[in-house]
């Protein structure tokens, strides 16, 4: 009697708490997640067309720094609108309206001939994965359970790993007109179908459409679970958000919300001062001025971005966020100082040979390294960490934040090579070594938790 007792309330618990992921929010994630797949192409293009642009269109390095950060500034601009835009209309209809100005984008650059259409071309990426790098790991957080969470809203940086590994290993056979053709094909296989995935659940109970949250919450958690339950919290967190939330910016920066604050702004700076946007933009050209062969390099890099993020999507449910980033933290920051020393010892004559081996397992150690935290986790602690009635202004300014420090760093990157090779990546090894203390000191462990805890013990602390 006891057993069966015993027995009914595990079944029960079952039903209440999905233990698997389903086909919904398996479909969901991957359609979403395409969206990612297009930032990776966008951020990673300019590095193997480099060469060939500035031959053709006779660029200078201002020219081309420029043509490379001006997708920066649009992604600032529609990043300022992103949280609002997928309030407003939905998570779904603001990856739609991405898909349409990237699309527009790649034709730009795909036909333009001469540097006004390339830069407009550039300009509406900017603004189409401006929104994707907002709304992408936001709609995966909460469509997945809390125990799958991490891996799922990490499949983000996946993709654009996977985007990233594309261009590098492409743009070695492929003109850069080509290469432009190729990379709208994602956008608009995404495009299509966004109209077979659900909206997000927390949208849906925002606007009172309670009977779409629960068949969509069915959809996503199965047939044989419970969604009651969670729906009833869902609302709940959404009644007490509306009530909070009259003050807009303001309750922002509300003290009760400095911590999540602090966390989002100070990871978003951290992650770009590093150097991480350089090195996608600009592979090609950094493996030239240190004298090896740039098919070599980039080929490399290809090949070791994408099982570094499966390895990540693995773990971070497992081993959680802090010890993650911790790690990436220390490799990025050691191997910043090993890509700076091979310039050092280079430009001293020295060491020729071993200069190359240096730069090549710094290099690849750094992208490893940061594609095991730095690189996508803060995107995964973002869409946890800001409380419902402040997400869409904080991740707004969150997701600023992160393309005006990824300006910074575009623009400035081929001067400051001009200015100091060496110097360039000592400076990147220094900001990687506060990362680690900003880490060890101020964020939090998120595994596991629910949104809603989350945001308590941040209130608290």
């Amino acid at each position: 009697m006891e057993s069966e007792s015993l027995l009914n309330k595990e079944q029960e618990e079952a039903r209440r708490s999905p233990s698997s992921f389903t086909c919904g929010v398996l479909f969901s994630t991957s359609v979403a997640v395409a969206g990612s797949f297009c930032y990776g192409c966008a951020m990673s293009y300019s590095s193997p067309a480099q060469s060939k642009i500035m031959e053709e269109l006779g660029l200078s390095v201002a020219d081309y720094s420029f043509f490379t950060s001006v997708m920066t500034l649009g992604g600032m601009i529609t990043a300022a609108l992103s949280g609002k835009l997928a309030a407003l209309i939905g998570r779904r209809r603001t990856m739609w309206i991405s898909d349409v100005c990237c699309i527009f984008g790649w034709l730009a650059v795909a036909f333009g001939h001469d540097i006004m259409l390339l830069n407009i071309g550039r300009l509406f990426l900017g603004f189409g994965v401006g929104l994707i790098s907002y709304v992408v790991p936001v709609y995966i957080a909460e469509i997945t359970p809390k125990i799958f969470r991490g891996g799922f809203t990490f499949s983000n940086q996946l993709l654009q790993c996977f985007g990233i590994s594309l261009m590098f290993f492409t743009g070695n056979f492929f003109h850069w007109r080509t290469l432009a053709l190729l990379s709208a094909i994602p956008c608009a296989i995404q495009a299509i179908c966004l109209f077979f995935i659900p909206e997000s659940p927390r949208w849906l109970a925002m606007y009172g459409r309670d009977r779409e949250l629960e068949v969509t919450l069915t959809r996503l958690r199965g047939e044989n679970i419970d969604i009651l339950e969670e729906a009833s919290e869902i609302r709940e967190t959404v009644e007490i958000s509306r009530r909070e939330s009259e003050n807009g910016v303001r309750d922002l920066f509300h003290m009760r919300n400095a911590h999540a604050l602090i966390i989002g702004l100070g990871l978003m700076l951290l992650q770009q001062f590093c150097g991480s946007s350089a090195i996608s933009a600009y592979a090609a050209s950094i493996f030239d001025k240190a004298d090896f062969p740039t098919d070599i390099g980039t080929t490399i890099l290809a090949a070791i971005l994408v099982p570094q993020s499966i390895v990540v999507i693995l773990t971070v449910d497992r081993w959680g966020r802090r010890p993650l980033l911790m790690i990436s933290s220390i490799g990025v920051c050691i191997c910043s100082f090993l890509i700076g020393l091979s310039y050092y010892l280079q430009k001293h004559g020295e060491f020729q040979k071993f200069c190359s081996v240096l730069l090549i397992v710094g290099i690849m150690g750094y992208v490893s390294f940061f594609c095991i935290g730095l690189g996508g986790i803060p995107w995964i602690i973002m869409s946890e960490v800001f409380p419902l009635n402040v997400k869409i202004t904080a991740g707004s300014l969150v997701t600023v934040s992160n393309w005006f420090f990824s300006w910074i760093i575009i623009y400035s990157f081929n001067f400051m090579m001009q200015w100091s090779s060496s110097g360039t990546y000592f400076v990147f090894s220094g900001v990687s070594l506060m990362t680690i203390i900003f880490i060890w000191i101020l964020v939090p462990e998120t595994k596991g938790r629910t949104l809603e805890e989350i945001q308590a013990s941040l209130v608290g602390r």
